[in-house]
């Protein structure tokens, strides 16, 4: 696992879109990249979409979604749209809304993913996915106590989020199955569930548990982000 703080949010942007940038370069063999949705990776998809890339080539899914209308203001994907994807030529994979049947969305995505994400030994295998984390330590849409938390057979699952309602998202065994996974956090309201996760290596946060069991962990703070870490 690797760790890199910038000074602020701007920076952190910037670099995480060069680091985006550069891990697509490489990966020459089916380049795909689950983004996350949220506020806090919305700068570095603006700053993404200027970087000259071989976007025609490139598959771009969302990691989490909301049940709602491609539309809605709430939209991951809506999000996605409007920072990234309708600036570039990528090929773009939403999580469809069959209204009244979340399942079936988080069903048939799982089949959509199926049929472009590279196949590894254990099954489908994605090349970079993006991941934020929230003050009370869920990342994608897996929250902590959630039904989600258990599935080890599913890539792609509807899950129950109490008050949020229901949401559409990667499993941990998708999750772990990245060949790189990217946190990327900001702002001083993340500090203490970071120093918890980063801190302490007994965390069972949702965002511990994928870290932990990724192949390759990046995180990527600002300087706020990261108030509650020690560094030798």
């Amino acid at each position: 696992m690797r760790v890199r703080v910038f000074r602020d949010a701007a920076h952190l942007a910037e670099s995480a879109a060069d680091e985006i940038a550069a891990w697509l370069r490489v990966d020459s063999d089916r380049p795909t990249i689950g983004l996350a949705g949220g506020r806090t990776p919305q700068a570095t998809y603006e700053r993404l979409r200027s970087i000259r890339l071989p976007w025609d080539d490139i598959h771009i899914w969302m990691t989490d979604e909301r049940f709602v209308p491609p539309d809605h203001a709430e939209s991951n994907a809506r999000m996605a749209r409007e920072a990234l994807v309708d600036h570039v030529p990528a090929v773009f994979h939403p999580v469809p809304h069959r209204p009244d049947d979340p399942a079936g969305s988080a069903a048939a995505y799982e089949e959509e993913l199926a049929r472009f994400l590279p196949i590894g030994p254990g099954g489908i295998q994605p090349g970079l996915v993006l991941l934020g984390v929230g003050e009370d330590g869920h990342t994608a849409s897996l929250f902590p106590g959630s039904e989600a938390l258990d599935v080890d057979r599913r890539g792609y699952v509807a899950n129950w989020a109490g008050g949020l309602g229901w949401r559409l998202t990667s499993t941990m065994s998708l999750l772990s199955s990245a060949r790189r996974t990217m946190f990327i956090v900001s702002g001083a309201g993340k500090a203490p569930i970071v120093a918890d996760i980063l801190g302490d290596d007994s965390s069972d946060h949702p965002a511990a548990l994928v870290s932990e069991a990724a192949r390759d962990a990046v995180w990527l703070l600002d300087r706020d982000a990261a108030a509650g870490l020690s560094f030798d």
